[in-house]
């Protein structure tokens, strides 16, 4: 039987949590030996390489450790692993998963998962999700399709992926639907990969972008003092890409200093472009040189704006990535 090598990092997270008789809660201490010995029944054909590259609540993870999990797995692939499973905590997971895909330029799946309950509450499903993570690296049909998340056997194109729910195992979607399945032990896809626009490395550390949420009579004196501080402002919108007229007379200001963008905080659907004409709507924004993030969340159009930044690219760049998402 041929078999097919696998590398196996882990992060920490709940996947990895576990609590002695005298704590009060779980802390991270399983070890990727650990995980791949929960999984409770043979990976006939699977050669794999079990290591931990940290030990975190997903909380802790940084751009740096990003960029660390990056080059882990990059190692891997030379040395001929042939599928990357990480495994980590799940309040980060969708913007890991997002940040490695903008830069995953191998072929070779590279597949995140983790885990809703610890594995000593009733129910623990880590083991499953390991399970049919290795089993979505290992699939030939995996290839080609940048970063995958496998949570309660879906599989998710990290693009589009969210968490969605604070505790329960089916707590991650995707708002275009999922890409596959694992079904009797069967990596099964529903669609054709999506077109990859990837990104370099970023070889400088990358830059920082505040995340704006509004809400109702926004205060936009602190726009002064974040854009001083920071390199790119996001804010996570109104609507379909709406905002104040005060925050819109004082966002187009900033906007010819350094770049902003504006995504919608539904989460679900695209930001408009050409039916709101009131100040404060889309296409006053647009003609103050701001950009629409589109189908992207606010926390992935911030993450796609640091690696634009990280890389001296221009906002024509961002725009491409962005026409990238449809067909």
């Amino acid at each position: 039987m041929t078999t097919i090598k696998i590398s196996l990092g882990s992060l920490g997270g709940t996947v990895s949590m576990t609590k002695e008789a005298t704590e009060a809660g779980v802390k991270p201490r399983l070890t990727a030996t650990d995980l791949i010995a929960s999984v409770g029944q043979p990976l006939d054909g699977l050669e794999i390489f079990a290591e931990n590259i940290l030990q975190v609540p997903s909380s802790y993870i940084t751009f740096e450790h990003v960029l660390q999990c990056y080059d882990w797995a990059k190692q891997q692939v030379s040395e001929g692993a042939e599928g990357i499973v990480l495994t980590q905590g799940t309040d980060t997971l969708e913007e890991t998963a997002y940040l490695l895909d903008l830069l995953w330029d191998s072929d070779v799946p590279l597949v995140l998962m983790g885990a809703m309950r610890s594995p000593q509450q009733a129910g623990a499903e880590g083991p499953g999700n390991l399970l049919a993570s290795l089993l979505t690296a290992s699939s030939v049909n995996s290839c080609g399709r940048g970063v995958l998340v496998v949570m309660n056997n879906w599989i998710h194109e990290a693009r589009w992926v969210q968490k969605n729910h604070t505790a329960d195992v089916d707590a991650f979607q995707s708002q275009v639907g999922v890409s596959g399945t694992v079904f009797e032990s069967q990596c099964q896809y529903f669609k054709a990969p999506s077109k990859r626009y990837v990104f370099d490395r970023p070889q400088q550390s990358i830059p920082q972008v505040f995340l704006w949420e509004s809400s109702l009579s926004d205060s936009v004196k602190l726009l002064d003092m974040i854009a001083a501080e920071y390199q790119g402002i996001v804010v996570s919108a109104f609507g379909a890409g709406h905002v104040s007229e005060d925050m819109a007379n004082q966002l187009g200001e900033l906007a010819q200093k350094l770049p902003i963008v504006v995504s919608s905080a539904t989460l679900k659907g695209s930001t408009a472009s050409q039916t709101y004409g009131y100040v404060g709507g889309e296409i006053d924004l647009q003609n103050k040189g701001i950009t629409m993030s589109e189908w992207l969340s606010p926390k992935k159009a911030r993450l796609l704006l640091s690696v634009v930044l990280a890389n001296g690219l221009s906002m024509d760049e961002y725009k491409q990535y962005l026409a990238s998402l449809t067909y």
